[in-house]
């Protein structure tokens, strides 16, 4: 059984002559927790999307849960879970109306939406916020409702795009606990974010900026190769120093 759930070889994606994403590779386990790090504009949301089956690449190779990106992209969506920026709901339905839709376009019949509705209500805390109108709620609430969608057909690969932006550290450290969880259970955690705190939470991380990635490894590992007093300290002197080499003269 092969154990890597995606695998990338030179994946790039430009549009015109920019180069949002160019020629990075990377593979990630099975069950495991790995991190996609870089400020904004790095292209972390774009590989995310080219992963998911929702933009076709420029060039390169790639599979997702052992569907090829190019070939197979509705295998691949049928496959994961994911979890956008803006949370992927509709705000003028209630959270219970939200996963009965996205549970109908997964393709789970009734009686399967209300025992997973149920499942995840309960999982997540949603019981006082599940019958309120999703545009109501808290940000905080809001994304764990998201998650509870991203999980309703029981993916085995969860792709999180800056899930906890906006949200208080208390909340985000419960949220990374439900991950945590969701991970010793096999589910594999793909999930971009720009908090050095949220990276050390991660098996692996990989840093990128302006299209690339500039370095990967487990967090610790790297602090301690490159004699940092932290990981933001080596993110930030990472990005500068690959800023310096690409100035002008």
């Amino acid at each position: 059984m092969n154990d890597r759930a995606v695998v990338v070889e030179d994946l790039s994606r430009h549009f015109g002559r920019f180069r949002a994403v160019d020629g990075i590779s990377l593979t990630v386990d099975r069950g495991e927790i790995f991190g996609f790090l870089g400020a904004n504009g790095a292209g972390k949301t774009t590989t995310i999307r080219m992963l998911c089956g929702l933009l076709a690449p420029t060039a390169g190779k790639g599979s997702v849960a052992g569907f090829d990106i190019y070939r197979q992209a509705e295998s691949i969506k049928k496959s994961i879970g994911y979890m956008s920026q803006k949370f992927s709901l509709y705000p003028d339905l209630t959270g219970r109306e939200n996963l009965n839709f996205y549970g109908a376009a997964y393709g789970l019949d009734r009686k399967q939406i209300r025992v997973r509705t149920q499942q995840l209500t309960e999982r997540l805390n949603l019981q006082d916020f599940v019958d309120r109108l999703s545009s109501s709620l808290p940000v905080g609430w809001r994304q764990r409702l998201a998650l509870g969608v991203s999980l309703l057909h029981e993916p085995k690969i969860l792709f999180l795009d800056e899930p906890t932006s906006g949200v208080d550290p208390v909340f985000r450290r419960k949220f990374w606990q439900l991950l945590y969880e969701l991970a010793e259970e096999g589910v594999t955690i793909f999930v971009t974010t720009h908090y050095m705190d949220e990276a050390e939470y991660c098996g692996r991380i990989s840093i990128m900026h302006q299209g690339k990635i500039v370095e990967l490894g487990r967090p610790f590992e790297l602090v301690e190769r490159y004699r940092a007093a932290n990981l933001e300290d080596l993110f930030v002197d990472l990005i500068r120093n690959r800023d310096n080499v690409n100035a002008p003269a």
